[in-house]
């Protein structure tokens, strides 16, 4: 569906670099952009598949993973509402397809800008500016993560997880392992020896933290290798 003004303060609401194009340039976003809802779940793209357009993520966030043949996922980031998605524009300006797949976490509403509206409102100083401090942002976001795989052990990876989350997790054993790009029995294994040295509990898509401190502790001492 095509979005109208309300759409289009709305959109402007989450991305505020929207007000500072020139009407014309918002006319060509009202007129080319196409709205939608998707359930959680969903699959956005995957590898391989052709790049339709720019994603703005208004509600909801999308997981933008790494898959292996063996089905293993590495969590590359998030797109949040307010955010874009650096591997959709890499793929717009390389003119690749895919090489990642992205999956909506929860009910997410999205517009999408066509490729050739994308590469005419790169034209715009505050749209060009945008689309480049995002990919800044990200690849810090991605340098980042290397280091933690290169060079942080698993348990000290997953000490950090757990911290910043709260007293009890909700969560299960396999969700943790997706988002360390890992493995369900290994993190199940860790988990286990956690709950040994009284740094946990477990329970059944529970985790309580009973010792923070010895979380923290096991964390830095990974970040100081």
């Amino acid at each position: 569906m095509n979005p109208h003004p309300p759409e289009l303060a709305r959109l402007a609401e989450r991305y505020p670099m929207i007000s500072a194009l020139p009407e014309s340039a918002q006319l060509r976003l009202l007129r080319g952009a196409r709205w939608a809802r998707v359930p959680a779940g969903s699959l956005l793209f995957d590898d391989h598949q052709a790049c339709e357009g720019f994603p703005f993520v208004v509600e909801g966030s999308v997981r933008v993973v790494k898959c292996a043949p063996n089905g293993r996922e590495l969590p590359l980031y998030r797109v949040s509402a307010g955010e874009t998605c650096i591997i959709s524009s890499s793929c717009l300006l390389g003119h690749e397809d895919y090489n990642a797949r992205g999956i909506a976490e929860a009910d997410t509403v999205l517009l999408l800008l066509p490729k050739h509206d994308f590469d005419e409102l790169l034209a715009e100083p505050a749209f060009r500016s945008f689309v480049f401090h995002l990919f800044a942002e990200r690849i810090a976001d991605l340098m980042q993560l290397i280091e933690e795989v290169a060079f942080h052990r698993l348990d000290q990876r997953l000490a950090a997880q757990l911290l910043g989350k709260g007293h009890t997790l909700h969560v299960t054993h396999q969700q943790l392992a997706d988002e360390l790009g890992s493995v369900r029995e290994f993190v199940s294994r860790l988990l286990k020896g956690f709950a040994a040295q009284g740094l946990v509990k477990l329970s059944r898509e529970q985790i309580e933290i009973l010792d923070p401190a010895g979380l923290r502790k096991m964390a830095s001492e990974g970040r100081q290798d």
